[in-house]
């Protein structure tokens, strides 16, 4: 195991299945619609390679990018685009695929900028949510699991940009980001 990690908490098995489970939904939801999945970066790129590798319709995606954390372990709530989309999203269904839901802020901010843009929906995939950290409702329609108020990194999730490549979720080790702030 990592150095900088105290346990997994979701294996990659685990994972995997919840992916598969979380695209066939997605399959049957939006099947005859055009759907344009937007992955949020960097901590959504791999569950959304593999979960667009899972999906059984045609989809397109795109990105964008947004800050709330910097260097921090806690959102500052202050948010700011980093990259914005390349396409138009009017009329289209949109799905933004993220890797976790946390306070909510950096989402509902997301969700007031793509739903002005006049898209024909927009819903919310996220691999990790974390209930009760949250200070602003956001719907997530697709969940893949509710985790306990601990700092994971792995598949995808990090921090300060390290720990992404991991093949699993695992707890950080508290001395790790303690040490750091």
């Amino acid at each position: 195991m990592h150095q900088g990690v105290e346990r997994v908490l979701i294996s990659r098995a685990d994972i995997d299945k919840k992916v598969n489970e979380m695209a066939l939904a997605i399959s049957e939801e939006y099947h005859g619609k055009n759907l344009l999945i937007v992955g949020i970066l960097k901590g959504a790129m791999i569950f959304m390679a593999d979960l667009v590798r899972a999906i059984s319709i045609d989809v397109q995606f795109d990105f964008m990018a947004v800050s709330s954390y910097g260097s921090s372990s806690k959102s500052t709530g202050v948010v700011r685009i980093i990259k914005d989309l390349d396409q138009n999203i009017q009329g289209r269904h949109i799905l933004v695929v993220e890797d976790i839901v946390d306070t909510g802020l950096t989402l509902n901010y997301l969700l007031d900028i793509l739903k002005a843009r006049e898209p024909a929906s927009v819903r919310i995939c996220a691999l990790l949510d974390k209930p009760s950290r949250r200070e602003v409702k956001v719907p997530v329609d697709f969940n893949g699991f509710s985790i306990p108020d601990e700092f994971v990194v792995g598949y995808g999730l990090d921090y300060n940009e390290m720990y992404r490549n991991l093949p699993e979720i695992y707890v950080l080790k508290q001395e790790v980001y303690k040490i750091t702030k």
